[in-house]
């Protein structure tokens, strides 16, 4: 990266604004006397976030996507095709294939019959999968030690014929390669002080400083999936690419797989918007040395590389209570635990709070 500066004076005042990163409310911190996201986590100072309301007219420029990126992936070939059968769900129109020697029961998903339709009928082929590291005991062990660690889930989610429903599935993913030409330019300051006699004297200097640089990605992971919360599948990362193998058809043996139902352009917007913010937080981190800095203008350059289809291995439980459904899915690699938002039985919740109440009065009095 190279940089360079020249002096100029600003002066702004603060206001309140949605966060330039993801929307969310900001709230000042009192603390820190700045304005934070709490969604992302973001902090913007008083100034920046004038400047930016101030220049909102100045939108920042992005150029490139991963959607001009046609992939050259193979199709099912005719031999492959005949070793798959596909299954549907009625209830939340899951579409699944597995070899055909797998007997489906229920869905995956959400937990409902599912219907033996036929053969496969066309599709992309996988170029390459991550092998199921995880045994179907190792899930039910990590899933049973994630219970307990949730003291207020009701009694259902934690029955062992719960458990048992628990199925290994291939999510279908695209692994984007790419890199991005980023450039920040951005007003800022630095402040000294220095005390002569009884008075102290504070200097600030003014500069508009710019930095730019490129970033290269390999492998930026986004499910093909619609029936997976982007969400779920976002927190149950990282997998270890290093472990992708070529495709064989053996590996679906025991297991289920998804047929994805979301093409590479579509979910570009969301890639290309991740590695864009990836970009931008490295470019800013350039911007160190400032007391303050805040952006003038922003310009970004994706240039798209190859799009990899890939199956990656998911051990995914779906449960209904109340008439909801709930996910828990672990990394069928790494064994990580992830789950929605869960229900509390309120009263169990109940229980806690008067043993805690107890517990603070018995303290407040002793």
């Amino acid at each position: 990266m190279w940089y360079k500066e020249a002096g100029i004076m600003n002066h702004t005042s603060s206001t309140n604004i949605q966060c330039f990163k993801c929307g969310s409310p900001l709230r000042f911190d009192a603390d820190l006397q700045k304005l934070v996201c709490g969604s992302c986590g973001s902090v913007f100072s008083p100034e920046e976030v004038d400047y930016r309301l101030e220049n909102s007219e100045q939108k920042q420029e992005t150029s490139g996507s991963f959607a001009q990126r046609n992939s050259d992936l193979e199709s099912w070939s005719q031999e492959e095709e005949n070793q798959l059968a596909s299954y549907s769900c009625q209830s939340c129109g899951a579409q699944i294939m597995a070899d055909k020697t797998m007997v489906a029961s229920s869905c995956p998903y959400c937990g409902n019959p599912m219907v033996i339709e036929s053969q496969i009928d066309g599709g992309l082929r996988p170029d390459q999968i991550i092998p199921f590291k995880m045994v179907r005991q190792k899930a039910i062990d990590t899933l049973k030690k994630f219970y307990q660690n949730k003291p207020l889930l009701p009694d259902h989610f934690t029955s062992e014929n719960h458990i048992q429903e628990i199925k290994g599935i291939y999510v279908p993913f695209w692994l984007y390669d790419g890199t991005v030409e980023g450039y920040s330019q951005r007003k800022a300051t630095i402040t000294t002080s220095q005390t002569i006699g009884d008075d102290i004297y504070q200097y600030t200097q003014h500069f508009i400083v710019t930095r730019e640089g490129s970033v290269s990605f390999e492998r930026v992971p986004a499910d093909a999936s619609t029936k997976m919360p982007d969400e779920l599948m976002d927190a149950i990362e990282p997998f270890d690419y290093k472990e992708l193998t070529n495709f064989q058809m053996s590996y679906l043996a025991g297991y289920f797989a998804d047929r994805y139902d979301v093409n590479s352009d579509e979910d570009a917007t969301r890639v290309d918007q991740r590695i864009q913010n990836t970009t931008a937080e490295l470019l800013n981190q350039e911007f160190c040395g400032y007391d303050v800095s805040y952006p003038i203008h922003e310009k970004y350059e994706i240039y798209p590389g190859n799009v990899h289809y890939v199956f990656l291995p998911v051990w995914l439980l779906t449960t209904q209570y109340r008439g909801k459904n709930y996910r828990f899915a672990m990394n069928g690699q790494s064994g990580k635990m992830v789950s929605d938002d869960l229900p509390i039985d309120k009263r169990k919740a109940l229980r806690y709070f008067v043993v805690a109440a107890l517990l603070l009065f018995v303290i407040l009095y002793v």
